[in-house]
């Protein structure tokens, strides 16, 4: 598998915000949310998520967008659920913003993190643990935008995921080595980034 994806040419025929859901329960509480299982129906936002979204849009400073996709997963959901009653919007569920599925480290303390991101910065296909292999993250996030760019143009889309797939998203849209998606500065929760 390819270590590295086309860099983006600059030039997109849509705009593109990314977000991460706010601090959720899971955050909360420090524990490895990935599994549909677990991520669907349960940790959602916790109060304090609520609150940095309520605080993010009443100082909205972002274009507006027309439409938002989002991960399934309950944080994210509820993250995007706000931001499309605040914007008149209808929502969008889209299995390929989920979360990095981290095999069998699901439900462990988020310090386990580390382990996997040490592995990552040596081999983006490595599965130990049963861990999603950073370059299948890659490859189902930018497959996302690149069959957004050809079905749509002229939008603002707003993509609500999770902090390891839009640090990966971001390294592969750069064009940078998928082993080094750890570089970049965390996302926060609540977090927009521009495309």
């Amino acid at each position: 598998m390819s270590n590295t994806f086309p860099a983006a040419s600059g030039h997109w025929h849509n705009r593109y915000l990314l977000m991460r859901h706010g601090h959720s329960l899971a955050n909360q509480q420090g524990r490895i949310i990935s599994s549909p299982e677990r991520g669907l129906t349960g940790y959602g936002l916790s109060s304090r998520g609520r609150e940095q979204l309520d605080g993010l849009l009443v100082d909205w400073r972002w274009a507006t967008p027309g439409r938002i996709l989002h991960s399934d997963f309950r944080r994210t959901t509820e993250t995007a659920e706000r931001i499309a009653h605040h914007f008149g919007l209808r929502l969008e569920a889209e299995e390929r913003l989920r979360e990095r599925h981290f095999g069998s480290l699901e439900g462990e303390a988020d310090e386990r993190y580390a382990e996997v991101w040490a592995r990552d910065a040596h081999d983006p296909a490595h599965r130990h643990a049963g861990v999603e292999a950073v370059a299948e993250v890659a490859a189902r996030m930018s497959g996302l935008i690149a069959e957004l760019e050809q079905r749509h143009a002229g939008e603002t889309i707003l993509l609500v995921s999770h902090g390891d797939p839009l640090q990966i998203l971001l390294a592969a849209l750069e064009g940078r080595e998928l082993t080094r998606h750890r570089e970049r500065p965390p996302l926060a929760p609540a977090s927009v980034t521009v495309l």
